[in-house]
């Protein structure tokens, strides 16, 4: 059939975004004089921590790396982790390495989720950069 005239799509572009508006617009009326309403809705939970960003992101690729999976052999700055947790990684792969051989695969992940917990929580995050980040100039 082809495309619409410039002026067609104009016009639904202008309509699109005023539906939007809209819809993105509080109709609930505002609270009675003299009562008091939350300023957090209690049913949306914190963000979290930089420590708890780090041991997901980390444990998750260490355990990945132990197992041998299809997408362990990513480097580094593919996984998204910084130097430091990519330190806490290989510290991590290699701890639960030797837990794999003593005690089994199972004991040895379970080591990876502590190890990776306790080191992320020590080093706040361990979001420092890479070396080959530059500050812009």
């Amino acid at each position: 059939m082809g495309t619409m005239p410039r002026t067609a799509r104009y016009a639904a572009h202008t309509l699109l975004a005023a539906l939007a508006l809209t819809g993105c617009s509080s109709s609930a009326p505002p609270p009675a004089e003299g009562s008091t309403s939350p300023s957090v809705d209690p049913a949306t939970p914190a963000p979290p921590s930089p420590a708890q960003v780090c041991t997901n992101l980390v444990s998750y690729w260490a355990k990945e790396t132990l197992l041998g999976t299809k997408w362990s052999g990513l480097d580094w700055e593919q996984k998204g982790l910084s130097n430091a947790q990519y330190a806490i990684h290989e510290d991590a792969v290699a701890a639960g390495r030797a837990e794999e051989r003593t005690a089994g695969q199972e004991k040895a992940l379970e080591l990876i989720d502590r190890f990776v917990a306790q080191r992320c929580a020590a080093e706040g995050g361990a979001t420092t950069s890479s070396e080959n980040w530059r500050p812009p100039t």
